[in-house]
């Protein structure tokens, strides 16, 4: 039953998702379906750092060479970005869970390979936090720091909400050439892998599409077994059908700035 609740809380659109209403849905009580939600969340992100990993050297590999083949851009290892999962207003601290667009959210970081798979997600900071707080207070970032070693170890593009560095390349803001502007093409390109990433994510489980009605802790956790489950589906080959851009944009927060 655990995993039958929450496959169930996936696929409920999100703005009527409480236990009680999976309860009804499912012939399950309220406290019978919370528990189950809470068992099964707690056990996949326990198991978090086994489907959710920095790319080892042969997959680098075959990262740079696919993102290469899709975008033209070279050396790129995963794309970077970060999307708003919308949350009632907390009791405690409500003020900075709202984001630039006005509503209540967690803001995620997310890296991914080209496959599609996150290879990192931080799902832990109210919507008010700016990206690149995000990105520099995360662990990835320190990792990176500590040890890239250049040119073989590839990149991160990110969009220009983030700082430009020796392993994140961002776009040029105000690109003076035919080249400047022959590598944004390709940057942007490239880069758009993060963002049908987002979309697939979204689509594959509803219940990060609208306002989640829980504590922003759990709402974390909700996110990274989302995220855990969305790797563990491209693992086995699910097929998740492409859609018009206009739709993959559409369940994406914040996919341009």
């Amino acid at each position: 039953m655990p995993l039958e609740a929450f496959w169930k809380l996936s696929e409920i659109p999100c703005t009527f998702i409480k236990p009680h209403g999976i309860g009804d849905t499912m012939g399950f009580d309220k406290s019978t379906v919370s528990r189950a939600i809470d068992d099964v969340t707690n056990a996949l992100i326990a198991k978090k750092d086994r489907f959710i990993k920095w790319p080892n050297h042969e997959e680098i590999l075959k990262s740079k060479q696919n993102f290469f083949s899709r975008g033209g851009f070279p050396g790129v290892i995963g794309c970077i970005d970060g999307t708003h999962v919308r949350i009632q207003a907390p009791l405690e601290d409500e003020a900075v869970y709202v984001n630039r667009k006005g509503f209540h959210s967690i803001n995620v970081q997310a890296i991914c390979d080209h496959e599609g798979k996150f290879n990192n997600i931080d799902a832990q900071w109210p919507g008010s936090t700016h990206d690149i707080h995000v990105f520099r207070t995360s662990e990835v970032c320190t990792f990176l720091e500590e040890n890239h070693r250049g040119v073989e170890d590839g990149y991160l593009i990110g969009d220009s909400g983030y700082a430009c560095s020796r392993f994140l390349i961002t776009p040029y803001l105000h690109p003076a050439n035919l080249s400047e502007e022959a590598l944004n093409t390709a940057h942007c390109r490239t880069r758009n892998a993060v963002e049908r990433v987002f979309g697939w994510w979204k689509r594959r489980f509803h219940v990060l599409h609208s306002e989640i009605k829980m504590k922003p802790a759990k709402v974390c956790k909700i996110i990274g077994a989302c995220a855990i489950l969305h790797n563990i589906a491209i693992s086995l080959k699910e097929e998740m059908d492409d859609e018009d851009e206009e739709d993959v944009n559409a369940a994406v927060h914040f996919a341009y700035r």
